[in-house]
């Protein structure tokens, strides 16, 4: 996918930087990029979205829009990364391109399965924590989280006119709530 990319984040004398690329132009940029010997890594996940009416499984990338550059302000050619088909610009503040920290690649690619896709820390809660719903047909409602049923599904409690129900969930579609325990909205 990045066959340009050491498994390792530090490269002496390199620094990492952030490309903006063109709309849906990440993997486009990238292949050109490569193409020109530009050490890149675009961080990529997978992620089930709604098609048509049928939930799918699509490979994006982490960062829509973004993609990592390892240069040396020194040696490194810059002139030819601004007129890369897919790129739009170098991310910066004010003069200067915008340093990306080795730790923060470092993460991303030790987070990468086998396939080289990101695998996001899971979400982890506690049985009895309020938790809120955040996507879904069940939006904005409160609960109660039960336990975990599979990797996939954790069950939640709800009060839906005024009864108790219990769901099972997609744990993505669910943030930690600071709120009181209460049920429904």
């Amino acid at each position: 996918m990045n066959s340009h990319v050491a498994r390792t984040a530090v490269v002496p004398g390199k620094s990492w930087y952030l490309i903006y690329c063109k709309p849906r132009a990440e993997n486009t940029a990238l292949t050109h990029l490569d193409r020109q010997n530009y050490t890149c890594y675009l961080p990529m996940l997978r992620v089930t979205r709604k098609v048509r009416g049928k939930l799918t499984d699509r490979i994006e990338p982490m960062f829509p829009r973004y993609l990592f550059i390892s240069l040396d302000t020194q040696t490194d050619n810059w002139a030819p990364i601004r007129s890369t088909v897919g790129v739009t610009h170098l991310v910066r503040f004010g003069v200067e391109p915008t340093v990306v920290p080795d730790s923060l690649i470092q993460t991303l690619m030790d987070r990468e399965n086998e396939e080289g896709l990101q695998c996001p820390p899971r979400r982890h809660f506690e049985k009895g924590e309020a938790v809120r719903i955040y996507e879904g047909p069940f939006k904005d409602y409160e609960g109660i989280f039960v336990a975990r049923s599979s990797n996939e599904r954790v069950i939640i409690l709800l009060e839906i006119l005024g009864k108790k129900s219990r769901i099972a969930i997609n744990p993505t579609n669910l943030t930690h709530h600071s709120g009181s325990r209460r049920t429904g909205s």
